[in-house]
């Protein structure tokens, strides 16, 4: 019932995964990331386990094999899931159950991870796979949009539009991005819209934030207020 992807920026370090649907709030389920480690996405007759023990198990140094073999050997309704894990390194391992619905299946690229379910093609996953590739100018989440578009535009899910999701991660434990579209007519456009929003004045913001290297952060207004509209002038 869902397409995804999960990459990695290799300029940045930020892993981010991409999901699109006709399903209602697939953000609140699908992707999973433990900064710095992993990602994973969890969909088809979706188990929101595999995320939640999939990130621990990420975070102990088992890699996306491991992992994926470990989720499933416990799931007895595996064979209706579908998950793909990739790691920091690059590491991707995926699993389409035999009874998810066709089309399915999954792909991989250098720094990326497809999967789908229930699409109208496998054009979905390679036309999300070639906009991804081609689009290596783009700020990243600007270029998951840009490759999940590429997929719609091939057919997407064939029930339809509803929800869509991007969840970015950085250092930190906290997200640089979470964007949610959980019922609309053309989730990925209001996606877009939303990602463009976020570069008005939340990306400027963020560095202000505390980290674990810095606990407390910056809290002069002057200084937060004066750099947001400088960049806003740029």
């Amino acid at each position: 019932m869902t397409w995804s992807i999960i990459a990695c920026d290799s300029s940045t370090g930020q892993i981010g995964i991409a999901v699109a649907t006709r399903f209602f709030a697939v953000g609140a389920r699908v992707p999973h990331i433990a900064p710095g480690v992993g990602g994973i996405a969890t969909q088809a007759l979706v188990n929101p386990y595999y995320g939640i023990d999939g990130v621990k198990l990420l975070r102990e140094g088992r890699s996306p094999r491991e992992v994926v073999d470990i989720l499933l050997v416990a799931d007895d309704g595996r064979e209706a899931r579908q998950l793909h894990v990739m790691d920091i390194k690059g590491r991707i391992a995926a699993h389409t159950g035999r009874e998810c619905i066709d089309w399915c299946g999954h792909i991989q690229g250098d720094g990326f991870s497809l999967a789908g379910n229930m699409l109208t093609g496998a054009a979905v996953l390679d036309d999300t796979a070639k906009a991804f590739v081609g689009n290596a100018s783009l700020p990243f989440a600007q270029r998951l949009i840009v490759a999940m578009k590429a997929g719609e535009a091939a057919g997407g899910d064939k029930r339809g539009k509803q929800s869509a999701a991007l969840l970015i991660h950085g250092e930190e434990e906290w997200s640089d991005l979470d964007l949610r579209v959980d019922d609309h007519t053309d989730p990925l456009a209001e996606l877009e819209r939303l990602e463009q929003v976020s570069r008005e004045r939340w990306v400027h913001f963020r560095p202000f934030l505390p980290t674990r290297k810095n606990p407390a952060g910056i809290t002069d207004r002057t200084i937060i207020d004066a750099r947001i509209e400088a960049a806003g002038k740029a």
